[in-house]
């Protein structure tokens, strides 16, 4: 045999070993514990929701998942070191919407937009528009003509620029022409202690975290944001029955894993994904947190991203938003 012919067969055999090696590590994933990083703080929806995932995931893939979270800058730190981690299928991102605000209200991000690849979105959360208990205010046309009546005078509370609660209004006030201020706070918990207090207006909160306050009788829900009203607030009407045809916002909530990951594994990943989604006691969990369990393909998710993109690119346009 020729020296060339040699090392053809040389090299070919050694692909064929290397090939082998790959689809016999991918067939025995996983095969050590799973860490799913939630780039925000402990005590928020998308840490209830994730460590409720991790649990079942857990035992449906036989091995250990834990809940890691690395929260800073809007959820870019922790986005980023998923980005940067082993395309092994042992590091998972689970993020929320400011994924897709994030990238336009930064100048610059600390990750590649293709260094991550969808892998399922997990579930969507309505939001309220909540004021507190005794306003004046008792629903959302009254808000309006209150805004209309006085310009540049009603205020609104969110827990930051690149939060849904603040594209949430801003949103609602592009589409109605109105003239509104915003309030930032460090985060959602002080924007409603102070929208309860009166110190502003009203704001777009999630169900999760303005439901109970609703309940108890320190705020009154005006209308939820989703297409359909919530299970978790079924007489409350929608925005978009109410006075803006179509309006939509939810914070979603999705899984994410590094460009590169064996296609074997993400697609092991999402199937657990959705299996524990489809479990009667995580899905009972889901909505006693106001959150509507859903589970898709990659695609479909990739699909729901790109829309998300297109709508909150404009809304920060538009409203010439910035980073705190």
């Amino acid at each position: 045999m020729k020296l060339f012919e040699t090392s053809m067969f040389r090299r070919a055999a050694l692909a064929a070993i290397m090939l082998a090696a790959v689809n016999l590590a991918n067939a025995a994933y996983p095969e050590r514990l799973i860490t799913i990083v939630v780039p925000y703080a402990p005590g928020g929806a998308a840490d209830a929701l994730a460590r409720q995932l991790a649990q079942k995931m857990g035992e449906k893939l036989g091995t250990t998942v834990i809940v890691d979270n690395k929260a800073g800058a809007s959820g870019t730190i922790g986005a980023g070191s998923v980005a940067k981690a082993q395309p092994d299928g042992y590091t998972v991102l689970y993020d929320t919407t400011p994924y897709s605000i994030n990238p336009h209200l930064f100048a610059k991000m600390p990750f590649a937009a293709d260094a991550l690849k969808p892998l399922s979105l997990v579930a969507r959360i309505p939001n309220v528009l909540i004021v507190k208990a005794d306003s004046p205010v008792k629903d959302v046309k009254q808000l309006i003509a209150k805004a209309k009546a006085e310009p540049g005078k009603v205020n609104f509370a969110s827990g930051g620029s690149g939060t849904v609660q603040r594209l949430a209004s801003e949103l609602f006030r592009q589409q109605l022409g109105l003239d509104m201020v915003h309030v930032p706070y460090k985060s959602g918990g002080p924007a409603i202690t102070d929208v309860m207090g009166g110190q502003v207006d009203f704001m777009f909160s999630t169900v999760a975290a303005s439901s109970p306050h609703i309940a108890a009788g320190k705020l009154r829900g005006l209308a939820v944001s989703s297409t359909r009203r919530s299970p978790k607030l079924p007489d409350m009407p929608t925005v978009a029955e109410t006075v803006i045809p179509g309006y939509e916002v939810y914070e979603w909530h999705g899984m994410f894993v590094p460009a590169g990951t064996p296609d074997a594994v993400t697609r092991r990943l999402q199937a657990a994904v959705v299996d524990t989604l489809n479990d009667e006691e995580v899905k009972k969990r889901f909505t006693e947190l106001g959150a509507e369990p859903v589970g898709s393909t990659p695609a479909q998710f990739a699909d729901y991203l790109k829309k998300e993109d297109a709508k909150w690119s404009e809304v920060v346009r538009k409203g010439n938003i910035k980073a705190d």
